[in-house]
């Protein structure tokens, strides 16, 4: 099995790299937050990586942490999710928020994300509430003065906390002001 993947970026799509190595270039499907942040032409990257074997098809799917590959799996375990939706879910929300929502049990949040229903989403939450450990499902990053005022501005314009957290994961770590990130995380929710 690869469980890993060093190399240099030599092409990029919407949501995959393909990473040169050895001579061999290997198409490899990311997130596509990860796109955006590694996908510069010569860029030298190692990602974790899940190797998917079907049938009729071989594909490689990279992610920048262990931890991130491993929701990935523990995603594919639920009956009902493939490879697509599981990558679809980890392009429109990160781990800790997703994790988050599966302990709050938030299956609105959950049916948000591409390819998954209101069954799919209970089923994920029944599946995964009881494998992931207790300190995996509350992701405890300290925010900062400005984020935390974001999000009580997120939320008081009628988005829930997950969603507010997961917009604000999505941002670039620079210093902004309130107002320049409150624009950012309304652009990631689809509302600015």
């Amino acid at each position: 099995m690869i469980s890993t993947l060093q190399g240099t970026v030599s092409d990029k799509g919407e949501n995959f790299f393909v990473l040169e190595t050895g001579g061999l270039g290997f198409k490899v499907h990311v997130p596509a937050p990860l796109v955006s942040r590694w996908g510069i032409i010569g860029r030298r990257v190692q990602l974790f990586t899940h190797l998917h074997l079907r049938e009729n098809e071989v594909s490689l799917y990279g992610f920048e942490t262990k931890n991130d590959v491993g929701f990935f799996e523990a995603l594919l375990g639920v009956s009902g999710i493939g490879p697509k939706v599981a990558l679809g879910a980890l392009s429109a929300g990160n781990v800790d928020a997703l994790r988050s929502a599966i302990a709050a049990g938030d299956s609105d949040y959950l049916t948000r994300l591409p390819g998954i229903g209101k069954k799919t989403a209970q089923r994920i939450i029944l599946d995964l509430r009881g494998k992931l450990e207790e300190e995996e499902l509350v992701p405890a990053p300290a925010l900062s003065p400005v984020d935390t005022d974001v999000i009580n501005a997120l939320v008081s314009m009628g988005y829930n906390d997950t969603e507010a957290r997961a917009a604000l994961a999505l941002l670039p770590e620079e210093e902004m002001s309130v107002e320049e990130r409150l624009l950012l995380a309304l652009r990631q929710l689809g509302g600015g």
